[in-house]
């Protein structure tokens, strides 16, 4: 049959915030170009929201409203349906379980709803013959999905690494760049509408952790586990951490990290420093990047915007094209009963460089008492930096250390934390010098 004489592909779309109205509008504009593409016509034929009145720059008028967004997976007017509701649980969950059951494809771009239940889903997917795409969500419009679990499909991933939170990469590279401090760009980034009213799911690395369970399922196979991704955001970098950095030869980044030994699969969200020269350290902005490491292929960074209403629709937009064109496979890139429960890695497992800073108080013994906590933990220093001498001062000690094991360097600073010349809590951010 010729793609203009093709069955059209009937799509429902649940939500109409940003991302949802933009995702009309681009099958609207772009319909001969889609059809052109996927060989047979793209149509949006029914909508959910809960506000028919609002303005949402894209005229609705042809397609059916339902009140309940569940209701879209009963149409028979609707072939595919988008879910752009957001959050883990509730209406979204339901219907993307009403959807597939019903063996109807769900695409969708949220992130939470597949780190949280990624693995019941993909099942319920798979037994019923459906697919469950989501590309939009991780990272926006850069396709790293696609790139792990087509374009690097040869390939034993070793290694995940992502840029995987804009707002956070936005605060750190602002911080860098002016020498202020968290809480006035935070501010600002709010003013800006870089950053939510309430922006702890951002900054606290929750947003970051969802997707690099994602991407860890991808990657290696895994059932997601998003339980497992050891989480730290980036509210305690000060701009004086960020300026020992670039005198340090790093950049701070909020970087998402999953890497599978045979050990077990570690997932860890952490501010890092990461050596100034290398491509992810150069990221700056709400831009997202991804470095995908392969036995075959080394390494591929992926770099672009991981937020926004475009470029999130066209990721959406993108796996429609995929389900129009029958293509795909399973959701996680096996099968799901495939899915190996590989066991986590504790946080103190790993290893590596640190660094350390610690208020102190300025006087002749302070750096023996420090390399002494270290050394009951076996923990060398490479480097240390202490400016000036002021016995009334409170200055910055500042440490590198040789690779150790987190626990042990951890259990220095918690007897460092005790001395009486110690101020403040002391600080501590990894290393990445791969």
């Amino acid at each position: 049959m010729s793609a203009d004489r093709a069955e059209p592909l009937r799509i429902g779309i649940a939500g109409l915030g940003t991302v949802g109205a933009a995702v009309a509008r681009l099958l609207f504009e772009h319909a001969d170009l889609l059809q052109a593409r996927c060989g047979r016509p793209i149509a949006l034929t029914a909508v959910s929201a809960r506000d028919r009145t609002r303005d949402r720059g894209v005229d609705l008028s042809s397609v059916a409203w339902c009140d309940s967004a569940t209701d879209l997976a009963a149409r028979d007017d609707v072939d595919v349906v988008a879910e752009l509701i957001g959050g883990s649980d509730g209406v979204a969950k339901h219907l993307c379980e009403a959807a597939l059951s019903a063996g109807k494809p769900v695409v969708t771009a949220n992130k939470a709803l597949l780190a949280e239940h990624g693995t019941p889903l993909a099942r319920l997917a798979e037994d019923n013959g459906a697919a469950l795409a989501f590309e939009a969500a991780v990272a926006g419009g850069i396709p790293i999905i696609k790139a792990l679990r087509e374009g690097l499909i040869a390939n034993r991933i070793t290694r995940v690494t992502g840029i995987l939170n804009g707002t956070c990469n936005y605060i750190l590279s602002t911080m860098r760049e002016t020498g202020r401090e968290f809480a006035d760009v935070l501010a600002e980034a709010q003013e800006l509408g870089y950053a939510e009213a309430d922006p702890s799911f951002d900054i606290d690395g929750v947003d970051a952790a969802h997707k690099l369970a994602i991407l860890a399922g991808l990657a290696f196979g895994a059932r997601v586990n998003f339980a497992a991704v050891q989480v730290e955001g980036i509210r305690h970098v000060s701009a004086a951490d960020i300026d020992y950095a670039r005198q340090l030869g790093y950049r701070i980044k909020l970087l998402g990290i999953a890497s599978l030994s045979p050990d077990g699969l570690e997932q860890r969200v952490r501010p890092t420093m990461v050596p100034a020269d290398r491509p992810i350290a150069k990221v700056e902005g709400v831009f997202n990047a991804v470095l995908a490491e392969g036995d075959f292929v080394n390494s591929v960074v992926l770099e672009g915007p991981g937020a926004g209403a475009q470029p999130t629709a066209s990721a959406v937009v993108a796996d429609i094209c995929d389900i129009a064109a029958g293509r795909g496979g399973p959701t996680f890139g096996v099968p799901a009963t495939d899915l190996v429960d590989y066991p986590a890695l504790p946080p103190g497992a790993h290893y590596g460089s640190f660094y350390v800073r610690l208020s102190v108080v300025d006087r002749p013994g302070v750096l023996a008492d420090v390399a002494a906590c270290l050394r009951d933990e076996g923990v060398s220093i490479e480097s240390a930096i202490q400016r000036g001498y002021d016995p009334e001062e409170i200055v910055s000690l500042v440490l590198i250390s040789h690779q150790t094991r987190e626990s042990a360097i951890s259990a220095a600073l918690d007897r460092i934390a005790a001395l009486n010349t110690v101020t403040e809590p002391p600080r501590m951010i990894r290393i990445e010098a791969e």
